[in-house]
């Protein structure tokens, strides 16, 4: 199985509250365990997008720091790159049209959907049910709900 991380897992992950990330981390456990038949573990995959939104807040803030976890959270070799091709903005295109998406969004769906039926969106963005083609994992860490 892959779990597809959007920017806003990875942002639970590398500067999320404890709270976040601990949900985040509790959503791959389950989705780990959930995938019985895969012997080499859950897969993470990424979209080039993701990169570009989680490296704005930092820099913006002049936050080296932050951007230096980021980067090294990019820099995981087993990390699995969806590239913002073609394909992937034609698919992108078309979820927008369909879903009312923005394109960020759609982008991001689109990614998702390119590595196939045995990936899985881990998000924080509900939004993203709208999608019916998504499988999604929706990570929350308010008792309350979003």
């Amino acid at each position: 199985m892959i779990a597809f991380l959007d920017a806003t897992a990875v942002i639970y992950a590398v500067e999320g509250t404890a709270v976040w990330a601990e949900a985040l981390k509790q959503q791959l456990r389950q989705l780990a365990i959930s995938d019985e038949s895969s012997a080499g573990g859950l897969q993470l995959a990424i979209s080039r997008l993701s990169w570009l939104e989680c490296r704005v807040g930092p820099l913006r803030r002049q936050d080296a720091a932050a951007l230096a976890r980021f980067d090294a959270f990019f820099l995981h070799p087993d990390l699995e790159w969806v590239e913002l091709s073609p394909a992937v903005v034609e698919r992108a295109t078309l979820l927008r049209a369909r879903h009312n998406l923005r394109t960020p969004d759609a982008l991001q769906a689109a990614s998702c959907l390119q590595l196939g039926a045995d990936t899985v969106m881990v998000t924080g963005d509900a939004g993203f049910q709208r999608v019916p083609a998504l499988r999604l994992a929706l990570v929350n860490g308010d008792e309350g709900g979003e």
